[in-house]
């Protein structure tokens, strides 16, 4: 079995997983803003997202000969009776991580990629890192962990600022804009609802960050963001936020039995078993739930079936991609923690450095903001980047401990 043994390769393993986890969000909203139903994309991801799961443990979880203190993977399959009490701590963090996924999915297009990954990240770090922390008997450097995560809550509230800011800038905009629908109505944006009117035009090809830009994406896109509550999207993207913070932790625990469930002289779950029962609960969650959605969705979603499912092909390349980007990344995550501490690996949480990269590069977000935005967003980009080398300056070896 293949084990990371040193910093070095720990901090590569959560740069690696820090960019992955950054890019298969951006996948999302790429089929969102296509006009593909979030239950197609969610289930096509979550089949890819089971793939790595099967595949990692079967290649690297067998390299090498089976020891009695850290047996392969298909030897601690064999003792599951043995293993049940933190075989349950992986299936718990798989379930909650499952719900945070699917709630992120819709939060992404009500809040944006930016911001739904700042304040999600955030949660995570003030939370997941603090519950690490004591769950790694401290292993890691307190005085500098705990400055990380404090600029990561700087970087939050720029976040925060930065959403305000940006979506003043586009309701100034959208103000008295008129919108021309395919049947030649009008539309026009007063009080925050969409007015018709009469009337025709055939505007040209709009270009990124104006109005026309901003009308035509609200076509397109699956879900419909335009006289949504921001109370609504908030919402979500704090349960999410919630979710995500609980999932490591409950890793940790099952990866090394900090409370002590489990007989004296079993060996700990190695990470492969631990991660495979970890996305086995959460590919349970992550099917049924979407199906219910196909016949029952929410948030004004249009319904489809099964059959419709099957039949939608477009997009499924790129849904499939985004899960064995987000299963590698939790593995790379995983495997790095388990070498250098559950709270560094935490630092993967500055993925919206990435994700703010893409939201610029790809989907324009910010183009054509105040002067007042562009402050913004590169102050919460500088300070992101700070407390992502702060976090994994705190790294310590656990074997040393």
């Amino acid at each position: 079995m293949y084990v990371v043994e040193n910093e070095g390769w720990a901090i590569a393993c959560m740069l690696v997983s820090l960019f992955l986890l950054g890019t298969f969000p951006a996948i999302f909203t790429l089929l969102e803003r296509r006009g593909r139903l979030p239950q197609h994309t969610y289930l096509d991801y979550s089949f890819a997202n089971l793939f790595t799961a099967i595949i990692i443990p079967l290649t690297l979880g067998q390299i090498g000969d089976s020891k009695p203190d850290m047996p392969n993977f298909i030897t601690q399959l064999s003792q599951l009776i043995e293993d049940w009490p933190c075989v349950l701590f992986a299936m718990a963090g798989g379930i909650v991580l499952s719900l945070g996924n699917i709630a992120q999915q819709y939060a992404l297009a009500l809040v944006g990629l930016s911001v739904m990954q700042v304040i999600a990240s955030s949660m995570i770090v003030l939370i997941g890192t603090t519950l690490n922390y004591f769950l790694d008997n401290r292993i890691n450097n307190a005085k500098i962990l705990f400055p990380g995560t404090a600029s990561f809550f700087i970087a939050i509230c720029l976040g925060s600022a930065l959403h305000s800011s940006n979506a003043a800038d586009n309701k100034a905009k959208l103000t008295g804009f008129p919108n021309t629908n395919h049947d030649g109505t009008i539309e026009t944006l007063v009080d925050g609802r969409w007015v018709l009117e009469n009337g025709s035009s055939h505007p040209e090809k709009a270009k990124i960050g104006t109005a026309d830009f901003l009308m035509e994406l609200e076509n397109k896109r699956a879900i419909k963001v335009c006289g949504k509550s921001t109370i609504i999207g908030l919402g979500i993207t704090f349960f999410a936020g919630a979710c995500f913070s609980l999932f490591s932790p409950a890793f940790n625990l099952a990866t090394n039995d900090q409370w002590h469930t489990m007989k004296a002289g079993v060996p700990h779950l190695v990470v492969y078993t631990a991660f495979f029962y970890f996305t086995l609960s959460w590919f349970i969650i992550s099917i049924i739930l979407p199906m219910i959605f196909l016949y029952h969705p929410i948030l004004n979603v249009p319904k489809s079936s099964l059959t419709a499912y099957l039949k939608d092909c477009d997009g499924r390349l790129w849904a499939l991609l985004a899960g064995l980007l987000c299963g590698l990344a939790n593995c790379f995550q995983f495997m790095g923690g388990q070498a250098a501490g559950y709270a560094t690996a935490d630092s993967v949480q500055a993925l919206p450095l990435v994700s703010t990269f893409w939201g610029i590069l790809v989907f324009g977000e910010y183009r054509r903001s105040s002067k007042r935005t562009y402050v913004l967003l590169v102050s919460m980009l500088l300070m992101f980047s700070v407390a992502v080398g702060v976090l994994m300056a705190s790294a310590a070896n656990r074997k040393t401990f």
